[in-house]
């Protein structure tokens, strides 16, 4: 259930004994019936006896009303009508407690709320009742909680994590983040409103399964059901009240005094009155909001086409009159004009078009863009759509060809030049017609301005294929002079980060990417490369060993891009890729499928799908879903993008995992090596530092060599212990490999830490020191624990059952932590010299001499781990 603490503070407050029990509080559609019927189903299963009433409006007018055909006919004089009512009520009750639920007890009429009274004061009945927040309720009812003789519990609306707990129990498979959030976003937990609107949207298709996860898709078309329910929530509306709501429903938030303008002052009061919408103080002004947002979801389902078009005009109308000309107020006003009476304003739609760019609302951009074309918007305005489109999927229809033709300056021809050039490299996967137009573009061009704007550009085609080298020094050029305008910042930049994170210079990035984001937040065009900038900076991370920097760094991304659909599947993709390097396959896998599914709308996401296919198959080898592994991995081949030749080095190392986890070790190691040369032909040092340490954590010891020299020429922690990994799995030290096990959990990479340690583990086996094979294997399944209980080849290899029988287990448990012998003996109920004899036998076995030494190893045999714990402390 979704709500376990709810319920076990409720069922606290019940097992009080008779005359106490509870009052559930909280608005409607919240859960509270559920919760009382939970509680006293619960108490019925203990062996009491269970009765339930609801109060209606109907009975309310009714003595006893809420009691109809539970009592039988009572036929005493009214002034001992409840003394026999009682007793009614007890009869045929057993020898255990008597449970009474009362469902909307503020509905009940005096004599049952008098009822209800007696039973708890007589201490006949426990009782657990729901009222309605904000009704009326019977005096008798209220005094029960105030006079302390029964416990008020708030019931609030499922929160956001309880929401996804029920969706998924609903549903029945894992739910996307995302969907999640504007589910809650929809209904704010309101469980009446929840089921209603999860069954409409199923039932329609646009919540459904893709790639395994449970997606929402499309916008909300309310169920009749759901309307019912909301409408009668908000009940009857004057004329002008309705207004309020109406203007609210197309245009939240508004200033308080912007609203007044344009509706009733005193409507407004009344709304905020009956709870319809919510005055806030945001700075100096008060804001108006809808108190809910399927309010609004109604209303606008309810108004009529011409109307709507009314009033949008009027607020943007009046967003202008009263002088909000911030960015964000341009892109809202023009907005609301699209679909309004409003003559189109080119030049506010181009304003727009471009704030909707820097925001990475790539949909609004083409929207709006296509908009201002219409209404005269010229070269601008079509600038606006072929950029949004640079970073969506390519659309049928689009020209870049005619758009570099209607170019009229140098300038503009560069600009066209470059999105024709960047559709063709990744919407339409042709990097060398890409390429081709860059170079002939770079012949025409004679002013130094637009060569560096192609430079930017050159920069970043360098840095995806693989030409580190090439990347950097564009880079470094193009961003010489301090006139580059930001969207060429940005490209040179996503370039330059590139090429630094693969040749393994990944201390220089942080400055680089400070700046690159700011000219994101600037640029008019390509902001959405903010996201490849992180993506590129995050590589960097994880082939360096800044592996917690890099989940940080990805969480951020993913907490900025919530709103927009194709950037909030890029971030799950990075931060599933970092949680993969720290050695967490399960929580990277639900991280990377969501990704996957999110892509699918997108036709590959201009190689995103790509970029998300590679750690995919690895968290899905290493899961132990060898299947779905195999299968994304021909789709990854079948699907690889051109432009992400800098990626190969980690596609090769997935399917390097891949083989590993099928039993293939041989072929493995293989794969590995091949990435390690892939990446030493580009250049790329960090994808072979990574490439080699993975050969060496499948057991190829050739590495040392390679890794060695890579120390020198490499940033971050990752090459120095890989190289010192390579060197003690060579030479047979299992000491030393226990020491390149601390390096590498203290970096945060547990699966490698755990594979040193498994090496090490058969290290000492071979050179017959069990104590420290025992311990040495322990450790390798705390890491295990660590990363989720999923092992790689090399540690399930490795682990073997402890060779001590139950008892002896159980008095090394004990001994462990930390207890002496007499008291090991008084607690298992054996003799002293029992304990001694089964202590020393342990010992003998395990090859161990001292408690803390097998502390050490049970610690990692034991689940939970805590015995060196408790000896310590």
């Amino acid at each position: 259930m979704e709500r376990r603490e709810e319920l076990r503070s409720i069922e606290a407050a019940v097992r009080g004994g008779a005359g106490r029990g509870i009052l559930l509080a909280g608005p409607a559609g919240v859960g509270k019936t559920r919760l009382a019927r939970e509680a006293v189903v619960l108490a019925g299963q203990r062996g009491g006896t269970t009765r339930w009433v609801v109060g209606t409006a109907s009975s309310r007018g009714l003595a006893l009303g809420a009691f109809a055909g539970l009592l039988g006919v009572l036929r005493g004089d009214p002034t001992g009508l409840v003394t026999e009512a009682v007793r009614a009520f007890l009869s045929g009750a057993g020898n255990g407690p008597v449970i009474l639920g009362v469902d909307d007890a503020h509905l009940l009429d005096d004599v049952s709320a008098l009822l209800v009274h007696r039973l708890v004061v007589q201490a006949a009945a426990v009782v657990v009742a729901t009222v309605r927040t904000g009704e009326a309720a019977p005096d008798l009812v209220t005094r029960l909680w105030k006079d302390g003789h029964i416990e008020r519990f708030e019931v609030e609306p499922l929160g956001q994590q309880q929401t996804g707990s029920l969706l998924e129990a609903v549903l029945g498979g894992p739910v996307e983040r995302t969907t999640v959030g504007r589910v809650w976003e929809r209904t704010r937990g309101n469980l009446l409103y929840l089921r209603h609107l999860v069954t409409g949207e199923v039932e329609a298709r646009r919540l459904q399964p893709i790639r395994g996860i449970w997606r929402w898709s499309g916008e909300t078309l309310m169920s009749p059901g759901l309307t019912d329910l909301v409408t009668r929530r908000m009940g009857e509306l004057t004329e002008p009240e309705g207004l309020v709501v109406d203007v609210l429903a197309l245009a939240e938030p508004l200033d308080v005094r912007l609203l007044a303008g344009l509706t009733e002052t005193s409507a407004i009061e009344r709304t905020e009155d009956a709870g319809l919408i919510r005055i806030k103080e945001v700075g100096r002004r008060l804001e108006a909001r809808l108190a809910h947002p399927l309010f609004g979801e109604v209303r606008r389902a309810r108004m009529g086409t011409l109307r709507a078009r009314r009033l949008r005009g009027q607020v943007s109308r009046a967003l202008a009159d009263a002088g909000y000309r911030q960015p964000d107020d341009v892109l809202r006003r023009a907005v609301l004009a699209l679909d309004s009476d409003l003559v189109p304003d080119p030049r506010l739609l181009v304003e727009a078009g471009r704030r909707a760019g820097q925001l990475c609302d790539l949909p609004m951009a083409v929207r709006l863009g296509r908009a201002a074309e219409a209404a005269g918007g010229g070269f601008e305005a079509s600038m606006i759509v072929m950029g949004a489109f640079n970073g969506l999927s390519r659309p049928p229809g689009a020209d870049f060809a005619v758009l570099a033709a209607a170019a009229g300056t140098d300038v503009e021809l560069v600009r066209a030049t470059m999105a024709w050039a960047i559709d063709l490299a990744w919407m339409a996967s042709r990097p060398a017609e890409a390429e081709a137009i860059l170079e002939a573009a770079e012949s025409q061009v004679s002013g130094n301005d637009g060569r560096r704007r192609l430079m930017a550009l050159r920069a970043l085609f360098d840095g995806q294929l693989a030409r580190p080298v090439r990347a950097i020094e564009a880079a470094a050029a193009a961003l010489d002079s301090s006139l580059l305008p930001d969207d060429s910042v940005l490209l040179a930049t996503t370039g330059y980060v590139i090429g630094l994170a693969t040749v393994g210079r990944a201390d220089e990035l942080a400055t680089l990417v400070t700046n690159g984001v700011a000219a994101a937040g600037r640029a008019g065009q390509y902001a959405f490369l903010r996201f490849p900038l992180i993506t590129a900076q995050l590589l960097g991370l994880r082939l360096a060993g800044y592996l917690g920097e890099a989940v940080d760094v990805a969480h951020g991304c993913w907490e900025s891009a919530q709103g927009l659909e194709l950037p909030t599947a890029i971030a799950s993709v990075l931060v599933g890729d970092a949680l993969l390097a720290q050695g967490r396959p399960v929580s990277a896998l639900r991280w990377l499928r969501e990704a996957y599914a999110g892509f699918e709308p997108f036709d590959g996401a201009g190689g995103f799908e790509h970029v998300c296919l590679i750690p995919l198959i690895r968290a899905l080898a290493l899961t132990g879903d060898l299947t779905a592994a195999t299968e994304a991995s021909a789709r990854l081949r079948a699907r690889q993008h051109p432009m992400l030749q800098c990626l190969r080095p980690d596609m090769l190392l997935s399917n390097a995992w891949l083989a590993a986890a099928q039993g293939l070790s041989t072929e493995a190691i293989t794969l590995a090596r091949e990435a390690a040369s892939v990446a030493a032909a580009a250049g790329q040092s960090a994808h072979e530092v990574l490439a080699l340490h993975t050969a060496t954590c499948l057991g190829d010891r050739s590495t040392v060599g390679r890794l060695v020299a890579l120390t020198q020429q490499v940033d971050g922690p990752r090459a120095r212990a890989a190289a010192a990994h390579a060197i003690a799995l060579a030479a047979g030290d299992g000491d030393a490999l226990q020491a390149a096990a601390d390096t590498l959990d203290r970096m945060g990479d547990l699966l490698a830490a755990a594979d040193a340690a498994a090496q090490a583990t058969v290290t000492y086996r071979k050179a017959q020191r069990r104590g420290a094979a025992y311990r040495a294997e322990a450790r390798v399944r705390r890491l295990i624990r660590g990363c989720e209980d999923v092992a790689t080849p090399a540690t399930r290899a490795t682990i073997h059952p402890l060779p001590l029988t139950d008892r002896e287990r159980e008095i090394g448990a004990l001994a462990a932590q930390g207890m002496s012998n007499r008291e090991i003996a008084h607690r298992l109920v054996v003799s002293v010299r029992t304990v001694e004899n089964h202590l020393y036998r342990i010992n003998t076995k395990l090859g161990i001499s001292r408690r803390a030494e097998l502390a050490d190893v049970l610690d990692g045999y034991l689940e939970g781990g805590p015995c060196s714990r408790r000896l310590r402390a």
